[in-house]
């Protein structure tokens, strides 16, 4: 009786233990993404939208939020040529 009480404890944690957390992965060709959350805990990330309105729209009546996609790809953003100028006279 002593030595199966730990056995049935451990095998209880082992049943009840939470699931391994799963990779999620970010689209980075759209630049906001949803959150949803499920029932138990658990919750999931889609990067799918490509505006914030979209993705508000999809929300509604859910438990989920709207964040922006870390991951999106953009591009380069030209500066502007600083205009060259002559050194002032002494």
């Amino acid at each position: 009786m002593v030595r199966t009480l730990p056995l049935l404890l451990i095998a209880a944690i082992a049943m009840f233990a939470p699931a391994p957390a799963v990779a999620q992965r970010f689209n980075g060709n759209y630049p906001v993404c949803i959150q949803q959350w499920e029932w138990g805990g658990g919750n999931w990330i889609s990067c799918r939208f490509t505006s914030w309105d979209e993705c508000r729209a999809n929300t509604v009546g859910l438990p989920a939020m709207c964040l922006q996609n870390p991951y999106v790809q953009q591009s380069p953003v030209q500066q502007p040529p600083r205009p060259v100028r002559a050194p002032r006279p002494r």
